[in-house]
């Protein structure tokens, strides 16, 4: 581990030189008629991996001129970004489509602006209406990048893999300063999907060295290298996380998976638990350290953190379909194990009685007089 951090390390050092040396800015154009030292502001705290900042800066910048179009884009992709990178920020993908949307709104005809709307249509999983927006845009613009990494998304999240493969590739001959960044994440994902996962490594790797601070990428870099059964990479990857964002939950949690994956228990209850500790109200973290704590036979402990697991889905109104069942199942076989028949009858009543009306895929059946263990 020791030595896997010293690379993270200096891996990250030749990253910040070499982001120092090849420094973008947005085109000289692009910004004419504003205050240029806030935007320049913005894209500094985007390649710095400061996507709060980012953030926070684009929308001042929106709060004078609602729809300025660099500024939409730079929220919007900022926002997008960092909903991936983080455990509890998917409700930023929300957050910007209702940025273009009211963009649009002011000025329904800039192509960057409907652009940006375009990606962010695919990040809320709405992928024909970015495709429909997103060729509209390219008949009249063809070398709007932004619309063509959307289309490619687009295309790759309907199963089209080739389609969007070929348009990432031309997404990427039109791309200038930082839109290269987006257009080789774009090929990167399209390549992993056709099962080219050395070829997503090596494209995404290109991506990295545009931005190397962006976590996203290297959450991304892990996920290629993990289909690849290299897990030496993929610890690396998620180190380089933490390296850039030393407080995130969701490489944690990543870390725990792949400790587990390796067997290495220790490893792994030590990352799930940190997890618990930053995130207490999350119940995957719960979830993944009780099985770990049930895998090594602690089966009180197993116990206890699924019955915090299956606590926090019930309080936090997750839909019956999406609960984690392993977390009532797997509580009732510690429970079992332990000969713990109260415990072990009500969690089996809870589960029976959440999905009475309730369509689930898992069973968990006893005989009408409830466990045999557990009879008189």
């Amino acid at each position: 581990m020791s030595f896997l951090a010293l690379i993270v390390v200096l891996g990250s050092i030749s990253a910040g030189v070499y982001a120092w040396l090849t420094r973008w800015r947005p085109p000289e154009e692009s910004i004419s008629g504003m205050d240029t030292d806030v935007l320049r502001a913005a894209y500094n705290a985007f390649e710095r991996g400061d996507l709060t900042g980012t953030i926070s800066i684009a929308r001042q910048i929106l709060s004078q001129l609602p729809a300025q179009p660099d500024a939409v884009l730079l929220l919007t992709r900022a926002l997008i970004y960092r909903s991936y990178g983080e455990y509890d920020r998917a409700i930023d993908r929300q957050l910007a489509l209702e940025v273009t949307t009211e963009a649009l709104r002011i000025d329904p005809i800039s192509p960057h602006i409907r652009a940006a709307h375009a990606f962010a249509l695919v990040a809320v999983d709405d992928p024909v209406g970015a495709a429909d927006l997103a060729r509209d845009i390219l008949e009249k613009h063809p070398d709007n990048t932004i619309a063509r990494i959307a289309l490619a998304l687009a295309y790759g999240s309907v199963g089209s893999f080739e389609v969007a493969l070929r348009e990432s590739i031309r997404a990427l001959d039109t791309a200038q300063g930082w839109m290269r960044m987006d257009a080789l994440r774009a090929q990167a994902i399209s390549q992993s999907d056709l099962g080219a996962y050395e070829e997503a490594v090596r494209v995404v790797e290109q991506a990295i060295g545009v931005n190397p601070n962006l976590v996203l990428l290297y959450f991304e870099r892990a996920q290629y290298a993990l289909l690849l059964g290299d897990s030496d990479a993929a610890t690396v990857a998620y180190y380089n996380v933490l390296v850039h964002d030393e407080n995130n939950v969701k490489a944690r949690l990543r870390l725990c998976e792949l400790s587990s994956l390796m067997r290495e228990r220790d490893m792994a209850i030590r990352y799930c638990s940190e997890v618990t500790q930053r995130a207490p109200d999350w119940s995957e973290g719960w979830y993944r350290l009780g099985m770990e704590y049930f895998l090594q036979g602690q089966f009180a402990d197993a116990q206890s953190s699924l019955n915090r697991c299956s606590t926090l889905q019930v309080m936090q109104d997750v839909p019956v379909d999406e609960r984690r069942f392993e977390c009532w199942y797997i509580q009732g076989q510690a429970a079992e194990i332990l000969g713990d028949c109260p415990n072990l009858i009500a969690v089996y009543n809870e589960f029976r009685a959440m999905t009475a009306a309730e369509t689930v895929a898992q069973r968990w059946t006893y005989p009408p007089e409830g466990p045999p263990m557990c009879r008189q």
